[in-house]
């Protein structure tokens, strides 16, 4: 029998969703100064609106004092985190859509929920005349989505609820044993990189391209926010064609790396410890090398170029996009779209597996590659060995793990449940028409949080399909189990006793 949610737990849900609203109301408030000082008034209209009512949910929600001494259950935190990522971006439309550059408004939410999930998708139009302002939310909402919204709120709460807010963003591994420390040391990561990556992109910007100071700061900005969360969206409409050089395409490809590895890795490295027998650094490392080889052998079979230097450069390039789940490209999507044969199934591959667990990207996630591979492995040896004989099964992540039978069956569920996901999406963009390379590519773009396109999103595309790929987005940002337990917790509202 379902138990009907109190009116003590619908508070206290709106209570910690407004505390995660008021994060927004102080992330737009950078915007707002640039929309300021580049004397942008209409777009700053629209981001004082959206401080003004994210302010006033987040204040009116802070009033409902749910009882401090009431036990959080581990579902409080699944559901908050599954209702952050459908109503956050609402809000965040509010400058997107102000802004004229959509046809209709869930185009807006579109574009937001694909900046904040770190997917890259976009529907936007006229992108190179958009103001500096909104541009600059775009990514900033890459940048909240990538670090993860509810961190940014764990930083200013406590509570019981804290762990299951944690781990409803999708993160598996908690680096310390407070989560409020371990959300300010992805922060401090990230921030880290900020500097550095923000400067080296703003040299690059001057010196090589050409660009004054605050031209190249906003670029060096915007592309590594969209870098490091590995989120692919561009403040050009060409994408990282606009810069046209290899210096710069090295450098992001080095923040997309850093932006797909675990904060735990970081962490790992930060204190000068061994990672190579790291069970996530290997398979990150081997499946990168295949596809990375697929990739370019199968370019130079349709004939891309007659060089090994632009071949591999564009291979090279494209394949770490794909693997982070990061999106850029360095092609325009008509050329991208005649790509076909091993090319085509290289860049799909990396997309499906994604980057690190505990990371900015999506997608399967190299350790459950890793752990479901030892699995097979260690079942193979179990059958040629002698009876009695015993295979350890451990893996090597931050020290020694036991591989059990629980951690296998998560494993083999949640990989399963992407592999539907992938074509389920593609069975949508089918039923419509589209050819079934293209309706797998986009389904898995879409999915495993990537951006990349071939053509099928589009602002004339069917509203079902857009619908479908939003909650492709949604869905697979959250990794299935926070939607699971929002789903419940909405049937239980409704047929609970």
């Amino acid at each position: 029998m379902l138990l009907r949610p109190t009116i003590e737990d619908h508070r206290s849900l709106a209570h910690d969703l407004g505390r995660i609203i008021g994060v927004v109301a102080m992330a737009a408030v950078i915007p707002l100064v640039w929309a300021l000082a580049q004397a942008e008034w209409r777009a700053a209209s629209h981001f004082l609106l959206l401080i003004g009512v994210t302010t006033a949910v987040s204040a009116a929600a802070d009033r409902l004092h749910p009882d401090p001494g009431r036990a959080v259950d581990w579902s409080h935190g699944m559901v908050v985190a599954a209702l952050t990522w459908l109503v956050v971006p609402a809000f965040a439309t509010v400058p997107l859509w102000g802004s004229g550059h959509y046809g209709r408004w869930i185009d807006s939410y579109f574009d937001a929920m694909s900046g904040l999930t770190t997917t890259g998708l976009s529907l936007i139009q006229d992108l190179d005349h958009l103001p500096e302002s909104v541009n600059l939310w775009r990514h900033i909402l890459q940048f909240l989505g990538g670090q993860g919204i509810v961190l940014a709120a764990l930083m200013f709460l406590a509570g019981s609820g804290a762990l299951s807010l944690f781990e409803g963003e999708g993160r598996e591994h908690r680096i310390f044993p407070n989560v409020r420390t371990t959300a300010r040391f992805i922060w401090l990561v990230s921030a880290t990189h900020a500097v550095i990556g923000i400067g080296i992109l703003t040299l690059d910007g001057v010196f090589v391209q050409g660009f004054g100071v605050r031209r190249a700061f906003f670029h060096g900005a915007t592309i590594f926010m969209a870098a490091f969360d590995t989120g692919g969206f561009s403040p050009m409409s060409t994408s990282i064609v606009y810069y046209n050089s290899p210096i710069f395409e090295a450098i992001v490809g080095v923040l997309m790396i850093a932006g797909a590895m675990s904060f735990g890795l970081h962490h790992a490295i930060w204190n000068r410890r061994r990672v190579g027998k790291n069970i996530e650094v290997r398979t990150f490392a081997f499946t990168m090398g295949v596809t990375l080889v697929v990739t370019i052998f199968g370019l130079a079979l349709i004939g891309v170029t007659d060089e090994l230097y632009p071949l591999v450069r564009v291979g090279a390039f494209h394949v770490i996009s794909a693997h982070t789940g990061t999106g850029f490209t360095t092609v325009s999507i008509p050329e991208m779209a005649t790509w076909s044969g091993l090319a085509f199934a290289g860049i799909t591959i990396a997309m499906a597996l994604g980057g690190m667990s505990s990371s900015t990207a999506g997608g399967v996630k190299s350790l459950r590659i890793g752990l479901a591979f030892r699995a097979m492995r260690d079942t193979v040896r179990e059958a040629l060995l002698p009876d009695g004989a015993v295979v350890p099964q451990t893996y090597q992540q931050y020290g020694t793990q036991r591989i059990g039978a629980n951690l296998i069956r998560s494993v083999f569920s949640i990989s399963l449940l992407y592999v539907a996901l992938y074509l389920f999406g593609a069975a949508v963009a089918l039923g419509f028409g589209y050819e079934l390379g293209p309706a797998l590519f986009e389904s898995i773009s879409a999915s495993a949080a990537v951006g990349l396109s071939v053509g099928v999103v589009a602002p004339d595309m069917p509203l079902l399909l857009e619908l479908t790929y939003m909650a492709q987005m949604w869905v697979g940002r959250l990794e299935f189990i926070a939607v699971a337990a929002l789903l419940g917790f909405g049937a239980s509202t409704v047929f609970g006793k």
